[in-house]
C-alpha cells in the first residue's frame, strides 16, 4: 500500500516554496505566478525534482476548481461602486473584445504555425481572455493604482470574460473534431450559459447573504466555511444546469461583497488565503505538466504569436470595444497592455488534449510559451507603462481595523461597516450634525488606514469607513442618512 506521507510532504514543500516565492517576487518586481510556474517546472520530470506527471484531465479539474475559488474572491473584493461606471465598456470588452482578439490572433496564427484555419482560430480562442488570477495578482500587488476607471474595468473584464473564451474554445474543438459543423448550433448554448450563470450567481449570493445574517452558527470559524460551500455549490450547480459556472461564482462573490454581512472581515481574509492557495497550487500543477525540453522547438512560433496577441490583436480589440465609449487613447493603451494571460489559457489548452485534436500538443506548448511571455513582459512593465501614460494614482497602505463586525449582542446590535460616498449627506458633516438614530453608535472611523475614535465634532469625509454599533433597522436608517446623495438624504432638508 502506497504511503500518503511522502505525497503530503512533497505537496507541503511545494506550497511552502510557492509562499516564499511570492515574497521573492515582490522584491524582484515580477508577478508571483511566474515563479509559481517556474517552481512547478523545476519540480517536474525535466527539472531537479523529477516528478512524473502527465495527467491532463486531473490538471484540468484542479485548474477549473482553482479558478472558481479565485473568481469568487475577486468578486468579493470588487466594489460595485467602482465597477458600475465601467459596466458597459467592461462588458463589451469581455465579449466583443474577446471575440475580436480570438479572430485576429487565430487568422495570423494560422500562417505562423502552418495549420488549418480552424486550428488557428482554436489557438486564438484559447488565448483570447485575460486571466483573473493574473490580473488580480498583479494589480493588487502593486503600490500604485490606476485612475480613470481602468483598474475596475480590468478586474471586471477578467472576471467576466471566461464564458466567451470557454464558448469559443469548446465550439472550435467540436468543429475541429467534426462533432459539429455550424456555429449557429452553438449560439443557444452560449445564451443559456450566460443567462443561467447570471441568474444563479445572483441567487447564490442572495442565499449566501441570508445564511450569513440569519443563521447563528455559534462558532466564528464556521462562517467562512459556509461561504466556501456556497461558492462551490454555486459553481457546480450552475454547470450541472448548463450555465457558466465561472460567471456565476464571480457574481455570487460580487453580491456577497457588496451587501452587509456579518463576519465580513474574517470571511474576506479567509477567501483571500484560499485564493492564494488555489493560485499557488494551480500554477504548480500546470508547471509540472509542462516539459521544458519541448519549449525550444516552438520558441520562434511562440514569440510571433505572443507578438501578434500583444501588439496587434489586443490593442485592436480594445480600440473596437472602448472607442464608442470615448475612453481616452492613453487609457486604452494601458488596458491593452495589461491584457495579461495566465492560467485560463493553459487550462483551456487542455481541452484539445482531452478531445484528441491532432495538433493539441503543439497548441499546448505554444499557449504555455505565450503565457510566460505575457506575464514576464507585460506583468513586469505594468508600472512603467502606467506612469508613462500618466494614469497612476497613489494607493495608501491600509491596516486592518482593530475592531470588526461580529455576531449580534444580546440586545440585537452588532458592529456594521459602511463607506461614506462622495457628495453624500455624510460627506463633510460633523457627527453632531447628522442627526443619526439614537441607537446608532459610531465606534470607529477608518480614514486612509488611520483609525479615529470619533467625538461629536468629528467631521466625516468621502472614503471614510465607518464602524457602527446598531441593530438591523437602526443601521438601515443610519446608512440611508449617511450614504444618500446630499439633496436626497432622508430629513436632509
Amino acid at each position: 500500500m502506497l504511503s500518503s506521507e511522502p505525497l503530503l510532504l512533497g505537496a507541503a514543500v511545494l506550497v511552502l516554496g510557492g509562499v516564499l516565492a511570492s515574497k521573492l517576487a515582490n522584491r524582484l518586481g515580477v508577478p508571483a505566478l511566474l515563479l509559481f510556474i517556474g517552481l512547478g517546472m523545476l519540480a517536474g520530470s525535466d527539472g531537479l525534482g523529477g516528478i512524473e506527471f502527465e495527467d491532463v484531465e486531473l490538471t484540468q479539474g484542479i485548474g477549473v476548481a482553482a479558478l472558481a475559488l479565485i473568481l469568487f474572491d475577486g468578486g468579493i473584493a470588487t466594489r460595485w461602486e467602482a465597477i458600475r461606471p465601467v459596466l458597459a465598456p467592461g462588458g463589451v470588452l469581455a465579449t466583443i473584445g474577446v471575440a475580436a482578439t480570438a479572430g485576429i490572433t487565430g487568422v495570423l496564427a494560422t500562417a505562423i504555425l502552418d495549420v488549418p484555419i480552424e486550428v488557428g482560430l482554436l489557438l486564438g480562442a484559447i488565448v483570447s481572455s485575460t486571466d483573473a488570477a493574473a490580473v488580480f495578482s498583479v494589480l493588487r500587488s502593486r503600490r500604485a493604482g490606476l485612475k480613470g476607471g481602468i483598474q475596475p474595468m480590468l478586474e471586471l473584464e477578467s472576471g467576466a470574460n471566461d464564458p466567451m473564451a470557454v464558448f469559443l474554445t469548446i465550439g472550435l474543438v467540436e468543429i475541429v473534431t467534426g462533432d459539429t459543423d455550424s456555429w449557429w448550433s452553438l449560439l443557444p448554448m452560449f445564451g443559456q450559459q450566460v443567462v443561467l450563470g447570471a441568474v444563479l450567481g445572483v441567487l447564490g449570493g442572495w442565499i449566501g447573504r441570508l445564511l450569513l445574517n440569519k443563521v447563528n452558527l455559534g462558532i466564528d470559524g464556521l462562517y467562512p466555511v459556509l461561504t466556501l460551500a456556497v461558492a462551490v455549490a454555486t459553481y457546480a450547480g450552475t454547470v450541472l444546469l448548463g450555465g457558466s459556472g465561472f460567471l456565476a461564482v464571480y457574481l455570487c462573490g460580487l453580491w456577497l461583497g457588496n451587501h452587509e454581512v456579518l463576519h465580513r472581515n474574517s470571511v474576506m481574509r479567509f477567501h483571500d488565503a484560499i485564493a492564494w492557495l488555489a493560485q499557488i497550487g494551480m500554477f504548480l500543477v500546470l508547471g509540472l505538466l509542462v516539459f521544458p525540453s519541448d519549449l525550444p522547438a516552438v520558441t520562434w512560433q511562440g514569440l510571433l504569436v505572443a507578438a501578434v496577441l500583444v501588439v496587434v490583436a489586443r490593442p485592436v480589440a480594445v480600440a473596437l470595444s472602448l472607442t464608442p465609449f470615448r475612453v481616452p487613447v492613453r487609457q486604452q493603451a494601458v488596458v491593452a497592455w495589461v491584457g495579461l494571460r495566465g492560467a485560463t489559457p493553459i487550462i483551456l489548452a487542455t481541452f484539445p488534449l482531452v478531445a484528441g485534436v491532432d495538433e493539441a500538443v503543439l497548441l499546448f506548448d505554444v499557449v504555455f510559451f505565450v503565457v510566460l511571455t505575457s506575464v514576464l513582459i507585460q506583468g513586469t512593465t505594468l508600472g512603467p507603462v502606467a506612469r508613462l501614460a500618466r494614469v497612476t494614482v497613489p494607493v495608501p497602505n491600509r491596516m486592518p481595523a482593530p475592531l470588526e463586525a461580529g455576531e449580534p449582542l444580546p440586545d440585537g446590535t452588532s458592529l456594521r461597516q459602511l463607506e461614506i460616498p462622495s457628495r453624500s449627506f455624510g460627506d463633510g458633516r460633523a457627527l453632531v450634525e447628522l442627526r443619526l438614530p439614537e441607537r446608532a453608535l459610531v465606534v470607529l472611523v477608518d480614514r486612509d488606514g488611520t483609525f479615529i475614535v470619533p467625538t461629536g465634532a468629528t467631521r466625516l469625509a468621502a472614503g471614510d469607513n465607518v464602524l457602527l454599533l446598531a441593530d438591523d433597522g437602526t443601521f438601515r436608517d443610519a446608512r440611508d442618512r449617511l450614504t444618500f446623495p446630499d439633496e436626497d438624504a432622508p430629513g436632509a432638508r
